[in-house]
């Protein structure tokens, strides 16, 4: 049992990180580029982030669930522990906090999509605070994959 659950740590940090930076570094910035409605694309990308952010809450989960079982207290003395608690801090931020401001910002510019709004300074310097957000957690995701890959 216990490779089983060694493997679903290896699959669950794989999955998490290697989403993130697929879609974050890769589909979004194709949407963008190749759909000729910038608010379609950003429709899209902020379903993908979503579906990335739960994913990400769920491996979270089982890599502290399965870490504090193999090594009980011992855990909170390894830096890949407090990096995934950090990375799970950031999503939760993001999705919980920024997104539903920036979903609001959008709601009050309708009819106009919100780049052509009075909105658009405010939901730039959000979009601005998620994206930083994003890109702390994508390179922290390195630094896990890292020291994961020495077995710390």
């Amino acid at each position: 049992m216990r490779g089983i659950a060694a493997a679903l740590d290896s699959i669950a940090l794989t999955l998490w990180v290697g989403a993130m930076w697929a879609i974050g570094f890769v589909v979004a910035p194709v949407l963008f580029a190749r759909l000729s409605d910038r608010a379609l694309a950003g429709l899209l990308a902020g379903k993908l982030f979503t579906l990335v952010s739960y994913l990400g809450i769920a491996c979270a989960a089982y890599l502290l669930l399965y870490r504090l079982l193999r090594h009980g207290g011992a855990s909170l003395r390894q830096l890949a522990f407090w990096v995934i608690v950090v990375m799970l801090i950031l999503i939760v931020a993001g999705e919980f906090a920024v997104q539903p401001i920036l979903a609001g910002l959008k709601a009050q510019a309708l009819p106009r999509e919100v780049m052509e709004s009075v909105f658009r300074d405010r939901f730039n310097a959000w979009h601005g605070i998620a994206s930083t957000l994003y890109v702390i957690e994508s390179l922290l995701g390195a630094v896990l994959v890292v020291l994961t890959g020495r077995g710390r």
